[in-house]
């Protein structure tokens, strides 16, 4: 199979954010043209939520997540819980999130935080949908309320995971699936990452973009910023790391993807 036969999901796009909205249909066009027919939408705000779900009208190939990231705890509604449990009534809704706890930037103070992340993460075990998780320097707090829904959450995904081999064992230990993106290929900041990598089973292993951020480094030359057509770079880089072809790669990262968010083109289900 050649490397333009390939398909690809993109496992987190920010397809809401002002720099890709302002050229959609470029965007759409070229990650086609470079096999990515599958994308997940990431939510980081009920407003940002809805418009998923308006883009996944349009786009039969994308699913979306509902939920409040850690930079906007602190703006989430008093009625988060059943505002959430109303937009998840929406068939391309997969997932909850994006959230978790952030004690890097701190945009939103850690105690609100946390309960806007526990409050979440009781929506997904009601509605019994997956979490779509966020971390930073937070590993220890989030762990411990993770470990207290572990058992009532189906499935976990550690959103851009770019710690190291330790955090990724426990995170394992959860029973959760590890989402890569752009960051393995800086080998500046990514050093840990790449020790990991190859450690990661490959039934838990999920490629994103996280575009337009985490722009691959690798990329020669280098794009004015990232987009989901870029995809297949990360996955030639993981799949160097882990002694695996590219094609494999794109096969079962593609099957986990649709195996976790647990549909394949949501208008015609």
């Amino acid at each position: 199979m050649t490397l333009d036969q390939l398909q690809w999901f993109d496992a987190g796009v920010n397809l809401t954010n002002a720099r890709l909205q302002q050229r959609l249909d470029g965007v759409m066009q070229r990650a086609h043209e470079a096999g990515v027919d599958s994308m997940l939408v990431i939510a980081c705000n009920l407003d940002e939520a809805r418009q998923a779900c308006e883009l996944a009208e349009r786009h039969p190939e994308l699913v979306v997540t509902a939920g409040v990231h850690p930079h906007d705890a602190k703006d989430a509604p008093r009625d988060l819980q059943a505002q959430l449990h109303e937009i998840a009534q929406h068939p391309a809704v997969v997932a909850i999130g994006e959230c978790g706890l952030d004690f890097n930037r701190n945009y939103s103070p850690r105690d609100v935080q946390q309960k806007v992340f526990e409050q979440q993460l009781e929506v997904a075990a009601d509605l019994q949908l997956p979490v779509y998780l966020h971390e930073r320097d937070a590993f220890t707090e989030q762990y411990a309320l993770l470990q207290k829904f572990a058992e009532k959450i189906p499935r976990k995904l550690a959103h851009c995971f770019t710690s190291g081999c330790s955090e990724l064992k426990e995170y394992l230990k959860l029973g959760c699936y590890i989402g890569i993106t752009g960051w393995v290929c800086d080998e500046r900041r990514g050093g840990a990452l790449r020790e990991a990598v190859p450690l990661i089973p490959r039934e838990r292993l999920l490629l994103e973009t996280d575009a337009p951020f985490l722009l691959p480094r690798t990329l020669k030359p280098r794009p004015s910023m990232n987009e989901p057509c870029w995809l297949p770079e990360i996955a030639r880089v993981v799949a160097e790391l882990r002694g695996e072809s590219l094609a494999s790669v794109a096969t079962y990262t593609r099957n986990n993807s649709f195996s976790f968010f647990g549909r394949v083109g949501w208008q015609n289900n």
